[in-house]
Protein backbone atom coordinates (compact mmCIF):
# COMPACT_ATOMS: atom_id res chain seq x y z
CA UNK A 1 0.00 0.00 0.00
CA UNK A 2 2.96 2.36 0.59
CA UNK A 3 3.86 1.97 -3.09
CA UNK A 4 0.36 3.06 -4.10
CA UNK A 5 0.58 6.19 -1.96
CA UNK A 6 3.98 7.12 -3.37
CA UNK A 7 2.75 6.67 -6.93
CA UNK A 8 -0.27 8.82 -6.26
CA UNK A 9 1.85 11.66 -4.90
CA UNK A 10 4.14 11.49 -7.91
CA UNK A 11 1.17 11.61 -10.26
CA UNK A 12 -0.38 14.55 -8.52
CA UNK A 13 2.88 16.47 -8.72
CA UNK A 14 3.13 15.89 -12.47
CA UNK A 15 -0.28 17.46 -12.97
CA UNK A 16 0.76 20.55 -11.02
CA UNK A 17 -1.93 19.72 -8.51
CA UNK A 18 -1.60 21.20 -5.04
CA UNK A 19 -2.93 19.66 -1.86
CA UNK A 20 -5.67 22.01 -0.62
CA UNK A 21 -3.98 22.16 2.76
CA UNK A 22 -1.02 23.82 1.02
CA UNK A 23 -3.05 25.92 -1.42
CA UNK A 24 -5.82 28.49 -1.43
CA UNK A 25 -8.41 26.03 -0.14
CA UNK A 26 -9.16 27.00 3.45
CA UNK A 27 -10.06 23.78 5.20
CA UNK A 28 -10.36 22.42 8.70
CA UNK A 29 -10.59 18.90 10.03
CA UNK A 30 -14.06 17.81 11.02
CA UNK A 31 -14.61 15.68 14.14
CA UNK A 32 -15.63 12.04 13.72
CA UNK A 33 -18.81 11.22 14.05
CA UNK A 34 -41.23 4.14 -14.36
CA UNK A 35 -41.20 6.93 -16.67
CA UNK A 36 -41.60 7.44 -20.41
CA UNK A 37 -38.70 8.56 -22.59
CA UNK A 38 -37.31 11.94 -21.70
CA UNK A 39 -38.96 14.85 -23.46
CA UNK A 40 -36.47 17.31 -22.02
CA UNK A 41 -35.04 19.61 -24.67
CA UNK A 42 -31.41 20.65 -24.39
CA UNK A 43 -30.89 24.39 -24.38
CA UNK A 44 -28.96 25.76 -27.34
CA UNK A 45 -25.86 26.73 -25.43
CA UNK A 46 -23.04 28.66 -27.10
CA UNK A 47 -19.69 27.03 -27.76
CA UNK A 48 -17.08 27.93 -25.17
CA UNK A 49 -14.23 30.03 -26.51
CA UNK A 50 -11.77 28.90 -23.83
CA UNK A 51 -9.31 26.11 -24.53
CA UNK A 52 -10.12 24.51 -21.19
CA UNK A 53 -12.05 21.25 -21.17
CA UNK A 54 -15.41 20.88 -19.47
CA UNK A 55 -15.50 17.83 -17.18
CA UNK A 56 -18.76 16.00 -16.38
CA UNK A 57 -18.47 13.15 -13.88
CA UNK A 58 -21.50 10.93 -13.15
CA UNK A 59 -21.57 8.25 -10.45
CA UNK A 60 -24.30 5.62 -10.39
CA UNK A 61 -24.25 4.74 -6.71
CA UNK A 62 -24.59 0.99 -6.23
CA UNK A 63 -24.87 0.32 -9.99
CA UNK A 64 -23.42 -3.10 -10.75
CA UNK A 65 -23.19 -4.86 -14.10
CA UNK A 66 -26.46 -6.71 -13.44
CA UNK A 67 -28.25 -3.36 -13.09
CA UNK A 68 -27.22 -2.17 -16.56
CA UNK A 69 -28.05 -5.59 -18.03
CA UNK A 70 -31.47 -5.61 -16.37
CA UNK A 71 -32.11 -2.09 -17.62
CA UNK A 72 -31.39 -3.23 -21.20
CA UNK A 73 -34.22 -5.78 -20.99
CA UNK A 74 -36.46 -3.45 -18.97
CA UNK A 75 -36.05 -0.70 -21.55
CA UNK A 76 -36.30 -2.89 -24.66
CA UNK A 77 -39.25 -1.96 -26.86
CA UNK A 78 -38.49 -4.09 -29.91
CA UNK A 79 -41.01 -6.59 -31.24
CA UNK A 80 -38.33 -8.88 -32.68
CA UNK A 81 -35.78 -11.07 -30.99
CA UNK A 82 -33.06 -8.42 -31.09
CA UNK A 83 -32.66 -6.59 -27.81
CA UNK A 84 -32.26 -2.83 -28.21
CA UNK A 85 -29.02 -1.27 -27.01
CA UNK A 86 -29.07 1.38 -24.31
CA UNK A 87 -26.99 4.49 -23.72
CA UNK A 88 -24.94 2.38 -21.30
CA UNK A 89 -24.04 -0.01 -24.15
CA UNK A 90 -23.13 2.89 -26.43
CA UNK A 91 -20.75 4.51 -23.92
CA UNK A 92 -19.24 1.43 -22.23
CA UNK A 93 -15.45 1.61 -22.43
CA UNK A 94 -13.88 -0.13 -19.44
CA UNK A 95 -14.05 -1.71 -16.01
CA UNK A 96 -12.90 -0.59 -12.60
CA UNK A 97 -12.05 -2.25 -9.30
CA UNK A 98 -13.44 -0.59 -6.20
CA UNK A 99 -11.72 -1.93 -3.04
CA UNK A 100 -10.85 0.50 -0.20
CA UNK A 101 -7.61 0.86 1.77
CA UNK A 102 -8.86 -1.11 4.73
CA UNK A 103 -7.15 -4.01 6.54
CA UNK A 104 -10.48 -5.58 7.43
CA UNK A 105 -12.77 -4.85 4.50
CA UNK A 106 -12.19 -5.45 0.80
CA UNK A 107 -15.70 -4.25 -0.08
CA UNK A 108 -15.99 -0.49 -0.16
CA UNK A 109 -18.61 1.84 1.19
CA UNK A 110 -19.70 4.95 -0.70
CA UNK A 111 -17.49 7.33 1.29
CA UNK A 112 -14.19 5.55 0.63
CA UNK A 113 -15.10 4.91 -3.00
CA UNK A 114 -16.17 8.50 -3.56
CA UNK A 115 -12.97 9.78 -1.99
CA UNK A 116 -10.99 7.57 -4.38
CA UNK A 117 -13.04 8.74 -7.37
CA UNK A 118 -12.75 12.38 -6.32
CA UNK A 119 -9.12 12.59 -5.18
CA UNK A 120 -7.21 9.54 -6.54
CA UNK A 121 -6.44 8.53 -2.93
CA UNK A 122 -7.49 5.20 -1.42
CA UNK A 123 -8.84 5.45 2.12
CA UNK A 124 -10.82 3.62 4.79
CA UNK A 125 -14.57 3.00 4.76
CA UNK A 126 -16.45 5.98 6.14
CA UNK A 127 -13.82 8.57 5.23
CA UNK A 128 -14.83 11.77 3.45
CA UNK A 129 -12.01 13.59 1.68
CA UNK A 130 -9.32 12.33 4.07
CA UNK A 131 -6.64 9.70 3.68
CA UNK A 132 -5.97 6.77 5.97
CA UNK A 133 -3.96 9.01 8.29
CA UNK A 134 -6.92 11.42 8.47
CA UNK A 135 -5.15 14.12 6.47
CA UNK A 136 -7.32 16.28 4.21
CA UNK A 137 -6.90 15.47 0.52
CA UNK A 138 -7.94 17.70 -2.35
CA UNK A 139 -10.48 16.75 -5.01
CA UNK A 140 -11.06 17.30 -8.70
CA UNK A 141 -13.64 19.91 -7.77
CA UNK A 142 -11.09 21.73 -5.59
CA UNK A 143 -8.57 21.90 -8.42
CA UNK A 144 -11.21 22.96 -10.94
CA UNK A 145 -12.37 25.79 -8.69
CA UNK A 146 -8.81 26.89 -7.97
CA UNK A 147 -8.06 27.03 -11.69
CA UNK A 148 -11.02 29.23 -12.55
CA UNK A 149 -13.64 26.70 -13.55
CA UNK A 150 -17.26 27.02 -12.52
CA UNK A 151 -18.31 24.05 -10.39
CA UNK A 152 -21.57 22.20 -9.90
CA UNK A 153 -23.16 19.28 -8.08
CA UNK A 154 -26.52 17.66 -8.83
CA UNK A 155 -27.60 14.52 -6.94
CA UNK A 156 -30.80 12.79 -5.88
CA UNK A 157 -29.61 12.21 -2.31
CA UNK A 158 -29.00 15.08 0.08
CA UNK A 159 -26.13 17.15 -1.29
CA UNK A 160 -24.06 16.46 1.85
CA UNK A 161 -24.38 12.68 1.47
CA UNK A 162 -21.24 10.57 1.13
CA UNK A 163 -20.57 10.76 -2.60
CA UNK A 164 -21.00 14.49 -3.23
CA UNK A 165 -19.42 15.27 0.15
CA UNK A 166 -16.13 13.62 -0.87
CA UNK A 167 -15.75 16.21 -3.64
CA UNK A 168 -16.28 19.16 -1.28
CA UNK A 169 -15.64 18.36 2.38
CA UNK A 170 -13.28 16.60 4.80
CA UNK A 171 -14.58 14.40 7.62
CA UNK A 172 -13.37 11.39 9.54
CA UNK A 173 -16.93 10.03 9.39
CA UNK A 174 -19.47 10.22 6.59
CA UNK A 175 -22.20 10.54 9.23
CA UNK A 176 -21.06 13.99 10.35
CA UNK A 177 -23.83 15.40 8.20
CA UNK A 178 -24.18 18.81 9.87
CA UNK A 179 -20.45 19.46 9.93
CA UNK A 180 -20.21 18.44 6.28
CA UNK A 181 -23.08 20.77 5.39
CA UNK A 182 -21.30 23.60 7.22
CA UNK A 183 -18.18 23.04 5.12
CA UNK A 184 -20.11 23.63 1.90
CA UNK A 185 -20.33 27.26 3.07
CA UNK A 186 -17.27 27.64 5.27
CA UNK A 187 -14.55 26.12 3.06
CA UNK A 188 -13.42 28.70 0.52
CA UNK A 189 -11.28 28.80 -2.58
CA UNK A 190 -10.20 32.27 -3.67
CA UNK A 191 -12.57 33.64 -1.04
CA UNK A 192 -15.70 31.92 -2.32
CA UNK A 193 -17.58 28.68 -1.49
CA UNK A 194 -16.31 25.78 -3.56
CA UNK A 195 -19.53 24.98 -5.43
CA UNK A 196 -21.32 27.47 -7.69
CA UNK A 197 -24.41 25.32 -8.39
CA UNK A 198 -25.81 22.80 -5.89
CA UNK A 199 -28.99 20.83 -6.68
CA UNK A 200 -30.51 17.90 -4.77
CA UNK A 201 -32.01 17.17 -1.37
CA UNK A 202 -30.98 18.13 2.15
CA UNK A 203 -33.18 20.93 3.54
CA UNK A 204 -32.99 19.52 7.07
CA UNK A 205 -29.19 19.85 7.12
CA UNK A 206 -29.05 23.36 5.68
CA UNK A 207 -31.89 24.90 7.71
CA UNK A 208 -31.29 23.89 11.33
CA UNK A 209 -32.00 25.35 14.75
CA UNK A 210 -28.31 26.08 15.25
CA UNK A 211 -27.62 27.45 11.77
CA UNK A 212 -29.49 28.55 8.65
CA UNK A 213 -27.04 27.84 5.86
CA UNK A 214 -29.62 28.59 3.19
CA UNK A 215 -29.91 32.16 4.42
CA UNK A 216 -26.13 32.45 4.57
CA UNK A 217 -25.87 31.31 0.94
CA UNK A 218 -28.62 33.77 -0.06
CA UNK A 219 -26.74 36.56 1.70
CA UNK A 220 -23.74 35.69 -0.50
CA UNK A 221 -25.87 36.13 -3.62
CA UNK A 222 -26.97 32.54 -4.28
CA UNK A 223 -30.41 32.14 -5.84
CA UNK A 224 -32.42 29.55 -3.87
CA UNK A 225 -35.38 27.27 -4.58
CA UNK A 226 -36.91 24.52 -2.42
CA UNK A 227 -39.45 23.16 -4.94
CA UNK A 228 -38.30 21.31 -8.04
CA UNK A 229 -41.40 22.61 -9.80
CA UNK A 230 -39.69 26.00 -9.61
CA UNK A 231 -36.37 24.77 -10.97
CA UNK A 232 -36.61 27.12 -13.95
CA UNK A 233 -36.66 30.08 -11.57
CA UNK A 234 -32.97 29.50 -10.99
CA UNK A 235 -31.61 31.72 -13.75
CA UNK A 236 -27.95 32.26 -12.93
CA UNK A 237 -25.07 31.01 -10.84
CA UNK A 238 -24.42 30.89 -7.97
CA UNK A 239 -27.51 28.85 -7.18
CA UNK A 240 -28.76 26.43 -4.54
CA UNK A 241 -31.74 24.10 -4.93
CA UNK A 242 -32.78 21.80 -2.06
CA UNK A 243 -35.86 19.88 -3.07
CA UNK A 244 -36.44 17.47 -0.17
CA UNK A 245 -35.78 17.26 3.59
CA UNK A 246 -33.12 14.60 2.93
CA UNK A 247 -32.98 12.42 -0.19
CA UNK A 248 -35.47 13.12 -2.96
CA UNK A 249 -38.41 10.78 -3.59
CA UNK A 250 -37.61 7.64 -5.53
CA UNK A 251 -38.12 8.10 -9.27
CA UNK A 252 -40.89 5.50 -9.31
CA UNK A 253 -42.79 7.42 -6.60
CA UNK A 254 -42.06 10.92 -7.87
CA UNK A 255 -44.01 13.41 -9.97
CA UNK A 256 -40.57 14.11 -11.43
CA UNK A 257 -39.26 10.63 -12.31
CA UNK A 258 -36.49 12.24 -14.38
CA UNK A 259 -35.42 14.61 -11.64
CA UNK A 260 -31.69 14.00 -12.08
CA UNK A 261 -32.06 14.64 -15.80
CA UNK A 262 -33.94 17.86 -15.07
CA UNK A 263 -31.32 19.04 -12.58
CA UNK A 264 -28.50 18.13 -14.96
CA UNK A 265 -30.02 20.18 -17.74
CA UNK A 266 -30.44 23.11 -15.38
CA UNK A 267 -26.85 22.80 -14.16
CA UNK A 268 -25.56 22.81 -17.75
CA UNK A 269 -27.60 25.95 -18.36
CA UNK A 270 -26.27 27.75 -15.28
CA UNK A 271 -22.64 26.75 -15.84
CA UNK A 272 -22.45 27.60 -19.54
CA UNK A 273 -20.61 30.92 -19.35
CA UNK A 274 -17.20 29.47 -18.40
CA UNK A 275 -15.41 26.12 -18.47
CA UNK A 276 -16.90 23.95 -15.74
CA UNK A 277 -16.59 20.84 -13.62
CA UNK A 278 -19.94 19.14 -12.96
CA UNK A 279 -20.29 16.22 -10.54
CA UNK A 280 -23.53 14.22 -10.78
CA UNK A 281 -24.86 11.23 -8.85
CA UNK A 282 -27.74 8.86 -9.49
CA UNK A 283 -27.72 8.35 -5.74
CA UNK A 284 -30.75 6.20 -5.16
CA UNK A 285 -29.92 3.22 -7.36
CA UNK A 286 -28.05 2.21 -4.22
CA UNK A 287 -30.96 2.87 -1.87
CA UNK A 288 -33.37 0.81 -3.97
CA UNK A 289 -30.86 -2.02 -4.22
CA UNK A 290 -30.26 -2.00 -0.46
CA UNK A 291 -34.00 -2.60 -0.15
CA UNK A 292 -33.86 -5.33 -2.84
CA UNK A 293 -36.53 -3.42 -4.79
CA UNK A 294 -36.10 -4.17 -8.49
CA UNK A 295 -38.80 -1.85 -9.85
CA UNK A 296 -37.42 1.01 -7.77
CA UNK A 297 -33.93 0.23 -9.07
CA UNK A 298 -35.08 0.30 -12.70
CA UNK A 299 -36.74 3.69 -12.13
CA UNK A 300 -33.42 5.10 -10.93
CA UNK A 301 -31.57 3.48 -13.82
CA UNK A 302 -33.95 5.11 -16.27
CA UNK A 303 -33.32 8.53 -14.76
CA UNK A 304 -29.56 7.98 -15.08
CA UNK A 305 -29.92 6.79 -18.68
CA UNK A 306 -31.91 9.88 -19.65
CA UNK A 307 -29.33 12.04 -17.91
CA UNK A 308 -26.59 10.43 -20.02
CA UNK A 309 -28.57 11.18 -23.19
CA UNK A 310 -28.76 14.86 -22.26
CA UNK A 311 -25.01 14.90 -21.64
CA UNK A 312 -24.34 13.18 -24.99
CA UNK A 313 -26.33 15.84 -26.84
CA UNK A 314 -24.48 18.56 -24.95
CA UNK A 315 -21.11 17.10 -25.91
CA UNK A 316 -22.15 16.70 -29.55
CA UNK A 317 -22.65 20.49 -29.54
CA UNK A 318 -19.69 21.21 -27.21
CA UNK A 319 -16.93 18.75 -28.16
CA UNK A 320 -14.40 20.30 -25.79
CA UNK A 321 -15.97 18.25 -23.00
CA UNK A 322 -15.11 14.92 -21.39
CA UNK A 323 -17.80 12.82 -19.73
CA UNK A 324 -17.09 9.83 -17.50
CA UNK A 325 -19.63 7.72 -15.65
CA UNK A 326 -19.02 4.80 -13.34
CA UNK A 327 -20.27 3.26 -10.10
CA UNK A 328 -18.71 3.49 -6.68
CA UNK A 329 -19.62 -0.16 -6.02
CA UNK A 330 -22.40 -2.65 -6.63
CA UNK A 331 -25.25 -3.13 -4.17
CA UNK A 332 -27.61 -5.99 -3.43
CA UNK A 333 -26.13 -8.77 -5.57
CA UNK A 334 -28.88 -8.43 -8.17
CA UNK A 335 -29.55 -11.52 -10.29
CA UNK A 336 -31.66 -11.23 -13.43
CA UNK A 337 -32.66 -14.86 -13.28
CA UNK A 338 -33.53 -16.58 -10.05
CA UNK A 339 -35.81 -19.17 -8.50
CA UNK A 340 -39.14 -17.79 -9.53
CA UNK A 341 -42.42 -18.88 -11.07
CA UNK A 342 -40.74 -20.24 -14.22
CA UNK A 343 -37.15 -20.90 -13.26
CA UNK A 344 -38.10 -23.52 -10.68
CA UNK A 345 -39.33 -25.56 -13.67
CA UNK A 346 -35.99 -25.13 -15.43
CA UNK A 347 -37.13 -22.31 -17.71
CA UNK A 348 -34.41 -19.66 -17.53
CA UNK A 349 -35.76 -16.14 -17.80
CA UNK A 350 -36.13 -12.72 -16.23
CA UNK A 351 -39.55 -11.17 -16.78
CA UNK A 352 -39.01 -7.46 -17.26
CA UNK A 353 -42.65 -7.13 -18.31
CA UNK A 354 -43.63 -7.91 -14.70
CA UNK A 355 -41.29 -5.22 -13.39
CA UNK A 356 -42.59 -2.66 -15.88
CA UNK A 357 -46.12 -2.95 -14.45
CA UNK A 358 -45.05 -2.06 -10.89
CA UNK A 359 -46.20 1.51 -10.15
CA UNK A 360 -44.53 2.28 -6.82
CA UNK A 361 -41.64 1.35 -4.56
CA UNK A 362 -42.01 -1.39 -1.95
CA UNK A 363 -42.46 1.04 0.98
CA UNK A 364 -45.15 3.03 -0.83
CA UNK A 365 -47.03 -0.11 -1.87
CA UNK A 366 -46.93 -1.36 1.74
CA UNK A 367 -48.16 2.00 3.07
CA UNK A 368 -51.06 2.08 0.62
CA UNK A 369 -52.09 -1.49 1.45
CA UNK A 370 -52.09 -0.70 5.17
CA UNK A 371 -53.95 2.58 4.64
CA UNK A 372 -56.72 0.77 2.76
CA UNK A 373 -56.88 -2.61 4.51
CA UNK A 374 -60.53 -3.18 3.67
CA UNK A 375 -59.83 -2.90 -0.06
CA UNK A 376 -56.18 -3.90 -0.10
CA UNK A 377 -56.56 -6.33 -2.99
CA UNK A 378 -57.84 -3.55 -5.23
CA UNK A 379 -54.84 -1.44 -4.25
CA UNK A 380 -52.52 -4.38 -4.85
CA UNK A 381 -53.81 -5.07 -8.35
CA UNK A 382 -53.71 -1.41 -9.27
CA UNK A 383 -50.10 -1.06 -8.12
CA UNK A 384 -48.67 -4.39 -9.31
CA UNK A 385 -51.10 -6.14 -11.69
CA UNK A 386 -50.07 -9.45 -10.07
CA UNK A 387 -52.87 -11.92 -9.20
CA UNK A 388 -52.19 -13.76 -5.95
CA UNK A 389 -52.77 -17.41 -5.11
CA UNK A 390 -55.04 -18.26 -2.15
CA UNK A 391 -51.99 -18.91 0.03
CA UNK A 392 -50.32 -15.64 -1.02
CA UNK A 393 -53.57 -13.79 -0.31
CA UNK A 394 -53.75 -15.39 3.15
CA UNK A 395 -50.14 -14.48 3.94
CA UNK A 396 -50.66 -10.88 2.93
CA UNK A 397 -53.89 -10.63 4.90
CA UNK A 398 -52.21 -11.92 8.03
CA UNK A 399 -49.36 -9.45 7.65
CA UNK A 400 -51.79 -6.56 7.19
CA UNK A 401 -53.91 -7.63 10.16
CA UNK A 402 -50.79 -7.54 12.34
CA UNK A 403 -50.28 -3.83 11.62
CA UNK A 404 -52.33 -2.07 14.29
CA UNK A 405 -50.47 1.20 13.88
CA UNK A 406 -49.04 2.45 10.59
CA UNK A 407 -45.96 3.51 12.51
CA UNK A 408 -45.24 0.01 13.80
CA UNK A 409 -41.93 -0.53 12.03
CA UNK A 410 -41.50 -4.29 12.38
CA UNK A 411 -45.00 -5.13 11.15
CA UNK A 412 -44.73 -2.62 8.29
CA UNK A 413 -41.42 -4.16 7.25
CA UNK A 414 -43.10 -7.56 7.17
CA UNK A 415 -45.69 -6.23 4.71
CA UNK A 416 -42.95 -4.63 2.60
CA UNK A 417 -40.96 -7.88 2.59
CA UNK A 418 -43.97 -9.83 1.30
CA UNK A 419 -44.60 -7.19 -1.36
CA UNK A 420 -41.04 -7.29 -2.69
CA UNK A 421 -40.58 -11.05 -2.44
CA UNK A 422 -43.79 -11.54 -4.43
CA UNK A 423 -42.57 -9.18 -7.15
CA UNK A 424 -39.22 -11.01 -7.20
CA UNK A 425 -40.91 -14.40 -7.49
CA UNK A 426 -43.10 -13.49 -10.44
CA UNK A 427 -40.32 -11.58 -12.25
CA UNK A 428 -37.63 -14.20 -11.44
CA UNK A 429 -35.44 -11.60 -9.75
CA UNK A 430 -32.81 -12.59 -7.19
CA UNK A 431 -30.66 -10.81 -4.61
CA UNK A 432 -27.72 -12.05 -2.58
CA UNK A 433 -27.33 -9.18 -0.14
CA UNK A 434 -28.88 -6.15 1.55
CA UNK A 435 -25.46 -4.50 1.39
CA UNK A 436 -22.62 -3.70 -0.98
CA UNK A 437 -20.83 -6.33 -3.06
CA UNK A 438 -17.23 -6.28 -4.22
CA UNK A 439 -17.23 -7.06 -7.93
CA UNK A 440 -15.76 -4.69 -10.51
CA UNK A 441 -17.99 -2.00 -12.01
CA UNK A 442 -18.28 -0.54 -15.49
CA UNK A 443 -16.78 2.68 -16.82
CA UNK A 444 -18.56 4.73 -19.47
CA UNK A 445 -17.18 7.70 -21.38
CA UNK A 446 -17.97 10.11 -24.19
CA UNK A 447 -16.30 13.17 -25.59
CA UNK A 448 -12.75 14.46 -25.72
CA UNK A 449 -10.10 11.71 -25.60
CA UNK A 450 -12.57 9.20 -24.18
CA UNK A 451 -10.23 6.33 -25.09
CA UNK A 452 -8.08 7.29 -22.10
CA UNK A 453 -10.61 5.41 -19.99
CA UNK A 454 -10.51 2.21 -22.03
CA UNK A 455 -9.73 -1.14 -20.40
CA UNK A 456 -9.28 -2.36 -16.85
CA UNK A 457 -8.32 0.12 -14.14
CA UNK A 458 -8.83 0.92 -10.48
CA UNK A 459 -11.16 3.65 -9.24
CA UNK A 460 -8.22 5.92 -8.36
CA UNK A 461 -7.06 5.71 -12.00
CA UNK A 462 -10.26 7.40 -13.14
CA UNK A 463 -9.53 10.41 -10.96
CA UNK A 464 -5.87 10.49 -12.03
CA UNK A 465 -6.89 10.65 -15.68
CA UNK A 466 -9.51 13.34 -15.04
CA UNK A 467 -6.99 15.53 -13.20
CA UNK A 468 -5.06 15.83 -16.48
CA UNK A 469 -8.03 17.61 -18.12
CA UNK A 470 -8.05 20.42 -15.56
CA UNK A 471 -5.61 22.90 -17.02
CA UNK A 472 -4.48 26.11 -15.23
Amino acid sequence: MKKLIIFTVLFVSTTAYCDPIQSKVHSAKTPSENASESKLSLLNLPLLKSGKTNVIYLIGDGMGVAATSAYRYFHDASENKTVDKTIFDEMLIGMSSTYPDDEVANVTDSAAAATALATSIKTYNGAIGVDKQHNNVGSLLDVAKERGYLTGIAVTSQINHATPAAFVAHADSRFSYNQIADQYFDLRINGKPKVDVMLGGGQDYYIRKDRNLVQEFKDLGYQYQDDINNLNQLTKAPALGLFAPAGMKFAIDSEHPLRLAEMTQKALDLLQEKPFFLMLEASEIDWCAHANDVACTMGEMHDMAETMKIIKRFIDAHPNTIFVATADHSTGGLSISANGEFNIRGEYMWLSKVVKKIKASGPVIAQKLVANKAQWMTEWMDLTNLPLTPQETKNMQQALDAVTDAKTKEEMMRVQTIVLSTIDYYSCTGWTSKGHTGEDVQVFSYGKDRNKFMGAMDNVDIAKKLFTYLKP
